[in-house]
């Protein structure tokens, strides 16, 4: 069941940048939003007991994603193999920030490094592993606005996968009726999550 607050997909693009490095998402009186996909027994398993556990591995990078487009269009609207099920998960606003305080960006940036040694040893020492990929709109196609990924391992992943958590939910119903939208290209009839630029107290492009 979606508990999340809707609104058409023409309304949603209209109240965010078209370009630039932002971090779009959702916000509750308690924390950030972020989106994962998993195959039955992994989400079913958070879903009963509000963590992620059982057949979820620890042992591996995890990656989140705060922009729910960007999340239909890695998950293909819920319809890929071992991603039928999309996750809002629910977490922490100091959680959110304790993984963006932390992150290394993904690929070499001269204005942040001095040379690829130095960055590559941040990198391996790092926790989470920043990425700014191109927005998707609703049918895959590529915007000229930046979304952010995260992926958790090693201490950050524990904290992330049970600690930080407030709420799990599982939204799959509503992405495959909307999946039904994207398919016929019934645009205006299209439902998503409303999101907002999330208003941090540093710069986007600084982080990494």
């Amino acid at each position: 069941m979606n508990k999340l607050e809707t609104v058409s997909y023409v309304e949603y693009e209209a109240d965010l940048p078209t370009t630039g490095k932002h971090i779009v998402g959702s916000q509750t009186d308690k924390g950030i939003i972020v989106y994962q996909a998993y195959r039955p027994s992994i989400a079913n398993f958070a879903i009963e007991n509000q963590y992620f556990g059982g057949d979820f591995k620890l042992s591996r990078m995890s990656w989140i994603k705060t922009n729910f487009l960007w999340m239909m269009h890695r998950s293909g609207w819920a319809s890929k193999s071992g991603q039928e099920h999309v996750l809002a998960i629910e977490i922490s606003r100091d959680g959110f920030r304790e993984i963006l305080k932390n992150a290394i960006i993904s690929s070499f940036d001269n204005k942040k490094y001095e040379n690829q040694g130095q960055w590559k040893e941040a990198l391996e020492a790092s926790l989470v592993r920043l990425q700014w990929d191109p927005d998707h709109d609703p049918f895959g196609n590529k915007l000229e606005r930046k979304a952010i990924q995260l992926g958790l391992k090693g201490d950050m992943l524990q904290k992330y996968s049970k600690e930080w958590i407030i709420s799990i939910q599982d939204i799959s119903e509503f992405v495959k009726e909307q999946r039904l939208n994207v398919t016929a290209e019934r645009i205006d009839q299209l439902q998503v999550v409303r999101e907002r630029v999330i208003e941090l107290e540093f710069d986007p492009h600084e982080l990494g």
